[in-house]
């Protein structure tokens, strides 16, 4: 078989319709398919235009389309050419009634070897579209359905972002009508807050044919909002796009959800950070020694904890009738009786906690007006004007049930306390209470222990020809904690001078009762037996019977003749002397330093000569050592001081001492008392 036969066999025995048209719109050849399609034989179609053959409405589409393709010289293809519902055109002699099915033809140019355009070709065919199209409406069914079981919008806008067809589902939830949404008018549901910034976002996305993706609320019929994913993209046909399809997934309760994991992951965070500045709180609590500082330690803790402006501490002066309040920068002017003296009647929210022992909690100015009504003349607005407070927490201090006074907070802004917050303030009421019993009991302890401590120095050191005596003692104020440090100086009955330098270790009124009793039987043994190696001894059997072993005493005593400057010296575990002057750099006496007192040994005393111009200084270790400087650092330190003394500070004790101490305390927190006694020999003997 030729080619020629084979191509005319094809067209001849095609299922579809086929055809060429001449330039001039005039059939040139038809397939029988065609003819039976249409209802006409081939042979009614040669040389005849499409209007002297086919029905009228079939042929008038079929020329038009003709003549787009040979003007435009591209495919033109059409689906249901004819429609079920067209009423036949009645047949020609010989020829069948239209079929009822709709048809697809598409139109295309047909070009001879030069390229140019000699016809158009038609391919015609039916029920395949039919089916075609009822494939395509069940796909559309299918797919509205499953949009309108989940929680989607779909919706179809014109590339000018124009929305171009009806959404029911749009209508179903906004209430808008079709009219309403066509266009723009959708954007009139979408929430005020968010409408400028969706239609920015959409209308530069239509611009620049970037995928659209946000989230917005949009209003439903009922006037509440929803929150809504919203997703569309551009549909480009030869290379521009002609339609945009999106899709709006209702998100709410997924945000709802999010939001309340986000709210309960806070309130778990500040839960456990509530918690660890309670412990916070509550260790440095622990470690406040004065009623001050446990204010300082609240002060701190109200500010990171729970943003407090101001905190105020308040306690009960022992009339019980009026308090104090410790800290008055904690306090403003107003609204709460501040800046004049609390009596339990002034109306404030620290005496109302102390008289309902209840916290209470004042969320803004006008809710102050409402809960102090009859009580204080507050205008709101004269609150604001004239404090920079707006929300106020007093909170009661108690022990064992009774008043002790009143802790206050306040805030900056009107603030709401809600419960996890009220249970943290009481915590911290409770450990605030706490702290100030102990820092009152400690300060009382304090007092009395310095009390006794400076009851039990000497007034003033004895005047002595021969001889110039100063003394200082520093007790610590880092911690309060009084020492058992302690000097003395006393005629003997020969006229020879007693010196001693000593400390009791330990602290408070143990530390110094029994630096008490050490001095006070230094001096009656002294009396009866001068001598350096009797006293210790003596002191020795007196531990030895009335102290407990673990207290660790030690001394440094030397008797001196005024005149010659010669002396005894004994040493039971203390520090060694400084000489300085007398033509000699600074050094430390290398008399023996011993045991500590009750600890049984030999005691010995040792020659002490003071040359005219000569200076002795005895000390405690607080001068030396701190938690910073070691005791064989802290020696080296002080002889390299003493070095730079020059002669002037040299022949003046009392500026001598104040220098010696200024120079090894500078740059060091003072852990421990500190005690300095100098004795110094002019260079013109005694007058």
């Amino acid at each position: 078989m030729s080619d020629a036969d084979l191509v005319e066999s094809l067209i001849h025995q095609a299922p579809v319709g086929l055809a060429f048209l001449g330039p001039d719109l005039r059939f040139r050849r038809v397939n029988a398919a065609l003819g039976q399609i249409v209802g006409k034989p081939e042979a009614d179609h040669a040389g005849k235009l499409p209007s002297e053959v086919w029905p009228e409405d079939l042929a008038a589409r079929a020329e038009a389309a003709a003549r787009k393709v040979l003007a435009d010289g591209l495919p033109v293809t059409e689906h249901s050419v004819i429609r079920g519902d067209d009423p036949p055109k009645p047949p020609a002699p010989g020829g069948t009634h239209p079929p009822g099915p709709p048809l697809t033809a598409t139109w295309f140019p047909v070009h001879d070897p030069d390229g140019e355009i000699v016809g158009v070709g038609l391919v015609l065919s039916s029920g395949a579209g039919a089916a075609a199209e009822e494939e395509i409406r069940r796909s559309e069914e299918r797919y509205r359905s499953l949009v309108q079981a989940g929680a989607q919008v779909v919706w179809v806008a014109g590339p000018d972002g124009a929305m171009t067809e009806d959404s029911p589902e749009w209508r179903w939830i906004t209430g808008q009508s079709a009219e309403d949404y066509i266009g723009h008018g959708w954007l009139d549901s979408i929430h005020p807050e968010d409408r400028e910034r969706v239609e920015r976002d959409w209308r530069q996305c239509v611009r620049t044919g970037k995928v659209f993706d946000d989230r917005y609320r949009i209003r439903t019929r009922s006037g509440s909002y929803r929150h809504y994913d919203v997703r569309a993209v551009p549909i480009e046909r030869d290379g521009r796009i002609v339609e945009w399809v999106g899709a709006s997934t209702d998100v709410t309760s997924q945000r709802e959800a999010e939001e309340m994991r986000g709210r309960l992951t806070e309130q778990l965070s500040a839960a456990a950070l509530r918690t660890a500045r309670l412990q916070q709180a509550t260790s440095m609590l622990a470690e406040a020694l004065t009623v001050e500082q446990v204010v300082d330690v609240i002060t701190e803790v109200g500010r990171t904890a729970i943003g407090a402006l101001r905190s105020a501490v308040a306690l009960l002066e022992p009339d019980g009738a009026r308090l104090r309040v410790v800290n008055q920068d904690g306090l403003a002017s107003a609204p709460d009786s501040a800046g004049g003296p609390l009596t339990l009647q002034s109306p404030s929210v620290m005496t109302r906690a102390i008289a309902t022992r209840r916290p209470v909690l004042v969320e803004d100015p006008e809710d102050l007006r409402r809960q102090f009504e009859g009580e204080l003349a507050i205008d709101p607005a004269t609150v604001v004007a004239t404090s920079d407070e707006r929300s106020w927490v007093g909170l009661p201090l108690l022990a064992a049930g009774a008043p002790l006074g009143a802790l206050r907070f306040s805030f900056s802004r009107p603030r709401k306390i809600i419960e996890e917050e009220r249970v943290f303030l009481e915590a911290l009421a409770g450990q605030c209470q706490l702290a100030v019993e102990r820092a009152g009991l400690y300060e009382r302890e304090h007092t009395t222990a310095e009390t006794l401590q400076r009851s039990l120095l000497p007034d003033r050191l004895p005047s002595v020809p021969g001889l110039v005596l100063t003394a200082k003692y520093l007790p610590v104020t880092r911690n309060m904690e009084i020492g058992g440090d302690w000097y003395d100086a006393f005629r003997l009955a020969d006229q020879r001078l007693a010196v001693a330098v000593g400390d009791v270790m330990g602290k408070g009124l143990t530390a110094a009762a029994g630096m008490g009793r050490v001095r006070n039987a230094l001096r009656a043994l002294a009396l009866t037996d001068g001598r350096p190696a009797a006293v210790l001894g003596g002191l020795d059997r007196l531990f030895s019977a009335t102290e407990e072993e673990e207290q660790v005493t030690t001394v440094a005593y030397l008797v001196i003749d005024p005149v010659t400057g010669e002396g005894l010296l004994g040493n039971a575990g203390h520090l060694p002397a400084l000489v300085l002057g007398g033509g000699s750099p600074p050094r430390f006496d290398q008399v023996e330093a011993g045991t500590p007192l009750g600890w049984a040994s030999p005691r010995r005393q040792h020659a002490f000569s003071m040359r005219p111009g000569s200076t002795a200084v005895f000390y405690s270790d607080g001068l030396v050592e701190n938690r910073n400087r070691g005791l064989d650092a802290g020696l080296e330190e002080l002889a390299a001081v003493a070095a730079r003394a020059d002669e002037e500070l040299l022949a003046h004790p009392e500026r001598l001492l104040r220098y010696l101490v200024d120079r090894m305390l500078a740059g060091h927190e003072q852990d421990d008392d500190v005690t300095v006694l100098v004795m110094h020999r002019p260079a013109a003997g005694p007058p």
